[in-house]
């Protein structure tokens, strides 16, 4: 059977209590814990934003690894190493990207903590829309793949000057994975792909909120976006023939606002195994639509928080 692993990016969202996890969680039951309950996968994104620490890393990975074997995390690289520190004010190229020795230091503690308990799927680098192809931005993207080029590494670009056969070639030089994406398509934005370059292959979906994507009225609005069944469809089909060429494939869902990131990622799940899903009680409350993919009788450890 073709490895895929699905879920969705991050879990620390104060809007998924009530909705993903139940109102009364217990403070002894991790987010993580529970998750890994739902899903194979989780992408942490906390990490983009301040380097993990290899103690907490590894009890993550102990306290997903006690619910489900088969759980991975992919990692998302610190954004010292993707983005200008001022991206809001100005393009992302190599010239404003600002990084040190102790942020390489420190990016690789945190993974090398995961990869050591067997749990580290991938780690990602993600640039936005402004990070162009240019001759000084390939010199860089190749500077960061030889500096993490001991773990499975993705990356993830946003700008259509990317999608070609050189840049394809030289990511499959190296085994990187290229990041088929799905984003709102504005400008020359990446159109959706099945791109293979690497053992592995990896997919994110962003939503499809056009008038919120650059400009969002709230933080959260820029992913408060629930694919249709209909719209996941096509992405069903690219995963499983990505799949068929390569080891594993991982594929997280990123329009987490209020859940929607956790109702598509077990649609999917459900799509690709031909099979129902366990589905949170409140989450299934919250989205009547997914009653049809549900087990029918859903046992899980933490049913009694349902």
């Amino acid at each position: 059977m073709p490895d895929i692993h699905i879920g969705t990016a991050g879990w620390a969202y104060k809007d998924w209590y009530g909705i993903v996890y139940p109102d009364k969680l217990k403070k002894s039951i991790h987010p993580v814990e529970y998750l890994a309950e739902y899903f194979d996968l989780i992408e942490i994104n906390t990490s983009f934003y301040g380097h993990l620490k290899p103690a907490t890393a590894k009890q993550w990975c102990e306290k997903a690894a006690a619910v489900n074997p088969r759980f991975l995390f992919t990692v998302k690289l610190n954004k010292c190493f993707t983005h200008s520190p001022i991206a809001v004010v100005e393009s992302t190229s190599a010239a404003t990207i600002r990084c040190s020795p102790e942020d390489e230091a420190e990016a690789k503690a945190g993974c090398q903590a995961i990869a050591s308990e067997g749990r580290l799927g991938a780690l990602l680098a993600q640039f936005p829309i402004s990070f162009k192809n240019t001759d000084e931005n390939r010199e860089w993207l190749n500077t960061l793949i030889d500096k993490f080029r001991d773990y499975p590494l993705a990356v993830e670009v946003r700008h259509a000057s990317w999608d070609n056969e050189e840049t394809l070639r030289d990511l499959a030089a190296h085994g990187v994975a290229f990041c088929n994406i799905d984003q709102p398509m504005l400008g020359r934005a990446l159109k959706p792909g099945e791109h293979v370059t690497s053992r592995i292959a990896y997919v994110r979906l962003h939503g499809r909120n056009y008038d919120q994507w650059f400009e969002p009225d709230h933080p959260h609005d820029r992913y408060n976006y629930l694919y249709s069944e209909r719209e996941l469809q096509p992405w069903k089909s690219r995963i499983e023939q990505l799949a068929k060429k390569t080891e594993v494939t991982f594929v997280v869902t990123n329009n987490h606002f209020e859940g929607k990131a956790a109702v598509n990622a077990l649609q999917l799940k459900s799509a690709i195994t031909s099979r129902r899903v366990k589905v949170p009680g409140t989450l299934a409350q919250r989205y009547p639509e997914l009653e049809k993919i549900r087990e029918a009788d859903p046992s899980t450890l933490f049913s009694a928080h349902q």
